[in-house]
């Protein structure tokens, strides 16, 4: 079998397949693309028995049908040092030799049968189906993964919540401290459905969808789910179990508003955060009359800091401790100017919300607070 490709297609394509395999597999085959040639189109696949990932590139010229297997590591390697440029494969299935050749020199490789390639999950008939823009998608993929939780004993938290319903469908993550919610209007069902999408599919979406155009397509059933996008498709197992009743935990009613410039209070965090407390990481915020005060200690060093600025704040005078580092990454993954932060009391959780709303979204962060000593 003999076929040539572009040098930087095939590259970017199997360094993004390369996030899928494990450096360590249950099975050597784990560790190796799959490559297919059909009616003269290269289908390459990666899999780590759980998420399975598959793109396909036109090929400038093929004699035939096959499929075979190659170690993940030296072909992309290899591949990826090269310039743009045809590279053509030679594979002989009888020596199990692949040989590479391009401008400049030539590598082999060894091959393996691609019959003990693992199989793509299949996804049951009464599968549920969402359509969704790929930028809106990759925007509500990127605002919420961090808020993901890393528990064995809930394992639950560890995914993105999808949760379809008649008024909107909800992207949710959280790890019981800190919460994001994403409503997309514009998609709903009168048959509701949920599913919870693992951390690893989830971040692979994210690499992949940012430079594509067109729609997503997500099917999935009540144990796996597939993923359709411009480039390829991802076939994943999801997460079993019932996820936690999130709007039970969102308070409809806190009083105390404060607007605050979004970069102007991230700078000021990342400046007084280092003063905090290395255990706890707590950082005391005081409000009242339009002045925003962030103060952070560490008496075991005898270090302090204190930094003030301007805010439009409509409310009592209130003192409120958060955790400085899951305040900056919530504040790091709004793109607005200016971030209004709704509170009740101390003891009560604080919203942060964009100041305008995206179009047809529904954006809301919560953040739990710390007890603080007056």
């Amino acid at each position: 079998m003999r076929f040539t490709v572009s040098s930087t297609a095939l590259g970017s394509r199997l360094a993004a397949l390369s996030r899928v395999i494990n450096s360590k597999n249950s099975l050597p085959i784990l560790g190796d693309f799959l490559f297919e040639v059909i009616d003269g189109r290269l289908h390459l696949t990666a899999s780590d028995s759980e998420v399975m990932m598959k793109t396909m590139l036109e090929l400038a010229e093929t004699d035939s049908d096959g499929r075979f297997c190659v170690g993940n590591h030296d072909l992309l390697e290899a591949v990826k040092g090269i310039s743009e440029q045809p590279i053509t494969f030679e594979v002989d299935q009888d020596t199990n030799i692949a040989r590479i050749n391009y401008q400049n020199g030539m590598f082999s490789l060894p091959v393996e049968n691609a019959d003990e390639f693992p199989q793509p999950q299949r996804i049951g008939d009464e599968a549920t189906t969402i359509n969704i823009a790929t930028p809106l998608l990759a925007e509500n993929i990127t605002r919420s993964l961090f808020a993901t939780a890393q528990d064995e004993l809930r394992p639950v938290m560890n995914g993105l919540y999808f949760d379809l319903t008649p008024d909107c469908l909800a992207i949710v993550a959280s790890d019981g401290h800190k919460l994001v919610r994403n409503k997309v209007l514009s998609i709903r069902s009168e048959q509701p459905a949920a599913f919870i999408l693992p951390k690893k599919p989830a971040t692979l979406l994210k690499g992949v969808l940012g430079r594509q155009g067109g729609d997503v397509v997500i099917r999935f059933d009540e144990r796996n789910a597939e993923i359709i996008f411009e480039e390829g498709v991802i076939i994943c197992r999801l997460i079993e179990g019932r996820y936690p009743n999130y709007n039970s935990v969102i308070p409809q009613s806190n009083p105390n508003q404060l607007t605050v410039d979004r970069q102007g209070l991230l700078a000021a965090l990342r400046r007084v955060q280092p003063f905090s407390n290395e255990s706890s990481n707590l950082i005391r915020f005081h409000v009242e009359n339009g002045t925003l005060q962030l103060d952070a200690e560490d008496y075991d060093f005898s270090k302090t800091a204190t930094e003030r600025m301007s805010c439009d704040y409509n409310g009592m005078p209130m003192s409120i401790g958060f955790k400085g580092s899951s305040f900056i990454e919530i504040l790091s993954n709004f793109d607005c100017e200016q971030v209004v932060i709704q509170l009740a009391d101390p003891s009560r959780a604080g919203l942060v919300l964009p100041s305008e709303q995206p179009e047809n979204q529904d954006v809301l962060m919560l953040m739990m607070p710390m007890l603080i000593n007056d």
